[in-house]
C-alpha cells in the first residue's frame, strides 16, 4: 500500500517520527511526505533522504499559506524560528526544492476558500497567481501536482481550479483529499488527473457515490496524517499505517477484493509519481 498523502514533518510527530515511519514500512506501506510552505518542503525532502526507498516527498505552498491570516500550529514540525504563517512564494527556491531525485510532486498546492479572512477578493487572486506559479514548476520539471482544493459554501474553488489548469495546459496530477461531485470530478478526469481518497470515507458516507463513480485505475489511498484518522482508529493520532483502513473502504465501495485495490491503488501512485 502506499500513503500518497501524508505529514510526518508535522509538530504531531516531533518525537516518534522513526517509529511512525518504520510501523508503516513494517506492513509494506510506502509513504508520500507532503511539504506546505517552504520550512515543511525542506523538512519533507531532509525526512526522505534518510530512507533508500519507500519514503518520499512533495514541495509547495499550501493556498491557506499565501496569506499571514490562518495560522496552524500542529505544522510547527521543529527548528527554530519555524512559523506556519503567510509566505511569500520564490519560483527559485521550490524550482531548487523540486529537482531533488527524492520530490515526486509539486504541492500541496491549489486554492483553499475555507479558511481565508479578510479582503476576500485579493487573498483569492493571489492564492491563484500562486498556483499558476506551481504548475510553471511542474511542468517544467514534468513532475505531478499534488492538489488542494476546498471551497466555501459561497466560492467554487474547484470550478477555479479547472479554469486555470485548463488555461495553463495542466494535465498531470492528483487531486488530494477530493470532496467534489461527480460532475466536477469527470472534469478533473478529462483532464488527467487523479484522486486520493483519506480516512473520512470510512465514518461518513458523502462520499460513496462519488468514489464508486471514479474508475478504480485513478483512485489513490492516503492519510493526510495527522489529521482525518479513520475508523476504527477515531480519536487517534492518525499516521501512514492506517492507511489499510482507507485501502478497505476503496475496496468495499468499489466492490472488489481488499487485495485487488491495494494493488491497483499502489500502480496508480507509482505510475503517477514514478517511483
Amino acid at each position: 500500500m502506499i500513503d500518497s498523502h501524508t505529514h510526518m514533518q508535522f509538530a504531531a510527530f516531533k518525537d516518534d517520527v522513526s517509529e511512525v515511519i518504520w510501523r508503516a514500512r513494517g506492513k509494506g506501506i510506502w509513504i508520500i511526505n507532503v511539504g506546505t510552505q517552504k520550512d515543511t518542503s525542506k523538512q519533507a525532502v531532509a525526512l526522505a533522504e534518510q530512507y533508500e526507498d519507500g519514503v518520499y516527498a512533495t514541495v509547495g505552498l499550501h493556498p491557506i499559506h499565501t496569506d499571514a491570516s490562518y495560522h496552524d500550529p500542529q505544522e510547527l514540525g521543529g527548528g527554530e524560528g519555524f512559523t506556519s504563517r503567510g509566505e511569500e512564494f520564490s519560483v527559485e527556491e521550490y524550482t531548487e526544492l523540486a529537482r531533488h531525485p527524492k520530490v515526486v510532486a509539486i504541492g500541496e498546492c491549489g486554492l483553499d476558500y475555507y479558511r481565508i479572512e479578510g479582503d476576500i477578493d485579493a487573498i483569492k487572486e493571489k492564492q491563484k497567481n500562486i498556483f499558476r506559479k506551481h504548475i510553471d514548476i511542474a511542468k517544467a520539471i514534468s513532475k505531478p501536482l499534488m492538489i488542494h482544493c476546498r471551497p466555501s459554501k459561497k466560492d467554487d474553488a474547484y470550478r477555479d481550479i479547472i479554469e486555470i489548469l485548463r488555461e495553463k495546459s495542466a494535465t498531470n496530477g492528483v487531486v488530494h483529499f477530493f470532496v467534489g461531485s461527480r460532475e466536477v470530478a469527470d472534469e478533473f478526469l478529462s483532464l488527467g488527473f487523479s484522486f486520493t481518497f483519506g480516512g473520512v470515507i470510512t465514518f461518513v458516507h458523502d462520499y460513496d457515490k462519488v468514489a464508486r463513480h471514479i474508475p478504480l485505475d485513478r483512485i489513490l489511498s492516503e492519510t493526510d496524517a495527522p489529521y482525518v484518522t479513520p475508523a476504527p482508529h477515531r480519536g487517534k493520532r492518525n499516521e501512514p499505517a492506517y492507511v489499510e483502513e482507507v485501502v478497505k473502504k476503496i475496496a468495499e465501495l468499489k466492490e472488489v477484493s481488499f487485495e485487488g485495490a491495494a494493488r491497483q491503488t499502489v500502480l496508480n501512485a507509482k505510475e503517477k509519481f514514478g517511483v
